[in-house]
């Protein structure tokens, strides 16, 4: 097996978040830890890394957002089995990075006997041996909390919105907006633009 580094931590990224992954590990100054994925003629996969992963913290980014490429449900698995695979494999503590967070939305009952399927998520998640879950943006603060026993930390990105809006925006001609409970966040939003602008 190959060692990426010869100590610390790695940082893997599936092949449908390579590219979010090379430039997240340009930034931190290290490479992508290799892994192997076979696609199987049955439609089945398996991804594992090349990396000795023995004792180390190991970090997976992986967009949970589908598109033609690959759905929700199959980015999810992906996720879900490589991180197993590295739990498998001896790693000390496993983090899974997801810019998004596939059916964080489905956080509550809407109707007698609908699924929470956020909840189920984080099960899964917790399943295969996830130590921590690192979110951007998530839906609703609270129930995400609840959903997982793991530890778990919510990234904002409000700042960083502000500061690119600032600077491509003519204030002048400026309305954000948003539905239902992202209304307290473009509040947020408002406030820092405001701010920013003048």
């Amino acid at each position: 097996m190959g060692n990426s580094s010869s100590a610390g931590w790695l940082l893997f990224a599936p092949h449908h978040a390579r590219e979010l992954g090379a430039r997240v590990a340009a930034a931190l100054h290290r490479p992508l830890a290799p892994s192997e994925e076979r696609e199987f003629d049955y439609g089945e996969h398996k991804m594992r890394p090349l990396d000795d992963v023995r004792g180390r913290d190991c970090y997976v980014l992986q967009a949970l957002a589908g598109d033609d490429q690959a759905s929700v449900n199959d980015r999810l698995c992906r996720a879900l089995f490589f991180i197993g695979a590295l739990k498998d494999a001896g790693a000390l503590r496993v983090t899974a990075l997801l810019p998004y967070l596939a059916y964080a939305r489905k956080d509550r009952r809407t109707k007698p006997h609908d699924p929470i399927t956020m909840r189920y998520v984080a099960a899964l998640l917790e399943a295969v041996g996830t130590d921590r879950v690192v979110v951007l943006e998530v839906h609703n603060e609270a129930a995400f909390d609840n959903a997982f026993r793991c530890e778990t930390v919510r990234l904002e990105a409000a700042q960083l919105f502000a500061e690119t809006i600032a600077a491509r925006t003519d204030a002048r001609h400026l309305v954000v907006v948003s539905p239902d409970v992202g209304i307290k966040r473009v509040q947020q939003l408002r406030t820092m633009l405001a701010a920013k602008l003048g």
